[in-house]
């Protein structure tokens, strides 16, 4: 047996990756909504093992945020958790996810990664990124009516330094982050209703980001 025997193949699909550290609902309502404007088959949810960008903070144990993301995902027949970069050794790039998933899905798959708005100011700085927008469709997620200078520059700028375009897509539930969910639990307030009851449970009965 093959060692993607198993898996299933998609044909047009969104990868959405980042740490879920913790999953909320602004994750699942970007995700639900990338997939229904593009008509996509699957969103693939990606937990990273080891960014780069998030080096300099010590992320929950990719096993608890792989459970994490299972759970807040389930019920939702076009959403799938991916294990391939949590079971990769060494650094994450997302150069190195999308190559392999070319492998796996076929050099002819439509894919679509989906980012935040404050992720596309980076994005001239990630590994291999020339290769990386020839390889995948980019979906830039924003708040309504957000408007930043400076991503529109960069917006330009990568339009005509590689002839691509960034779709941007606008997402209502955007204000929720990880890090005041995570900050929220530190200071005992609640955070009910900013992520699945299943996720909040998770948290409470393994006792993360008490400290």
């Amino acid at each position: 047996m093959g060692k993607y025997d198993r898996i299933n193949i998609y044909k047009r699909f969104a990868v959405m990756g980042g740490t879920f550290d913790p999953i909320h609902y602004g994750h699942l309502v970007t995700a639900e909504a990338v997939r229904d404007n593009f008509k996509l088959q699957k969103v693939l949810f990606m937990p990273t093992k080891n960014p780069p960008h998030k080096m300099h903070r010590l992320t929950t144990d990719s096993y608890h945020r792989y459970l994490m993301t299972v759970l807040a995902t389930i019920t939702n027949p076009y959403f799938e958790v991916s294990r391939l970069e949590i079971e990769r050794e060494g650094i994450t790039y997302t150069v190195d996810t999308i190559r392999e998933l070319r492998q796996i899905h076929g050099e002819d798959a439509e894919i679509f990664f989906i980012t935040g708005a404050d992720a596309i100011l980076e994005i001239l700085t990630w590994h291999n990124v020339d290769e990386l927008l020839e390889m995948c469709e980019f979906v830039a997620a924003t708040r309504p009516g957000f408007y930043d200078n400076d991503m529109n520059k960069k917006l330009e700028e990568i339009k005509s330094k590689y002839n691509k375009e960034i779709h941007r897509i606008e997402v209502p539930s955007l204000a929720i982050s990880s890090t005041d969910i995570r900050n929220r639990i530190k200071n005992n307030k609640t955070i009910r209703y900013l992520l699945p009851e299943s996720v909040e449970y998770y948290i409470r009965k393994y006792n993360l980001y008490i400290e």
